[in-house]
C-alpha cells in the first residue's frame, strides 16, 4: 500500500480493492491453489474498507448476496485466505483485514484505531527483527508474530470524519 492510500487518508478505494483481487488470482495461480468464486467474494467483502470484518459480518453479506452459505463455509474461505497471505486476523477483534504485502511471508504489526475502526498494517523490519532477536536470545524459535497496537488514528486525533 502505497502511503497515500493510507486508510485514515481519502483515496480511490475501488484500487485497493482492484489491487487485491489482482494478487489473490496471481498468487493462487502461482501456486495452483482454487481462487473460488465464494474465495474471492469473501476477499472482496474482506478489502470493503480498511476496517476489520468479522466471519459473521461476512456470512450475513454473503446471504444478502443469495449465496446459500453456513459459517463452515466462510470460515473454510477465510483460513484459505490466511493460508495464502491474502487476509490478516486481528485476534483482540476476532475480525479480518486484508493483507498489504500479500503472499509474502512477514510479521503482521497492526495499527488498530479504536474510535473509527481502521486498521493500518505497519511495516517496521527494525521491530520484527527486535523481536525476532528477544525471542532468539531467549530460545525461543518464533514461527507466527503478530502485534496489535490500539490508539487512536491521525483523523480521530484531530476530530476529522473519515471513512
Amino acid at each position: 500500500m502505497s502511503t497515500s492510500a493510507l486508510p485514515y487518508r481519502p483515496h480511490n478505494h475501488d484500487a485497493c480493492v482492484a489491487q487485491a483481487l489482482a494478487d489473490a488470482r496471481a498468487i493462487c495461480q502461482q501456486r495452483n491453489a482454487r481462487l473460488t468464486p465464494t474465495r474471492e467474494r469473501v476477499l472482496e467483502l474482506i478489502w470493503q474498507s480498511h476496517k476489520p470484518l468479522g466471519a459473521y459480518d461476512v456470512l450475513a453479506v454473503l446471504t444478502e448476496d443469495g449465496h446459500n452459505a453456513a459459517p463452515p463455509t466462510v470460515y473454510r474461505a477465510l483460513d484459505f485466505l490466511q493460508q495464502h497471505g491474502l487476509v490478516h486476523r486481528i485476534a483482540s477483534l476476532n475480525a479480518f483485514v486484508g493483507c498489504t504485502h500479500a503472499g509474502k511471508h512477514h510479521n503482521g504489526m497492526f495499527l488498530i484505531c479504536r474510535s473509527c475502526g481502521n486498521v493500518l498494517e505497519l511495516t517496521a523490519p527494525n521491530v520484527a527483527k527486535a523481536v525476532s532477536e528477544a525471542a532468539s536470545a531467549e530460545g525461543f524459535q518464533p514461527e507466527d508474530v503478530m502485534i496489535e497496537i490500539a490508539g487512536l488514528c491521525p483523523a480521530c486525533r484531530a476530530g476529522a470524519a473519515h471513512d
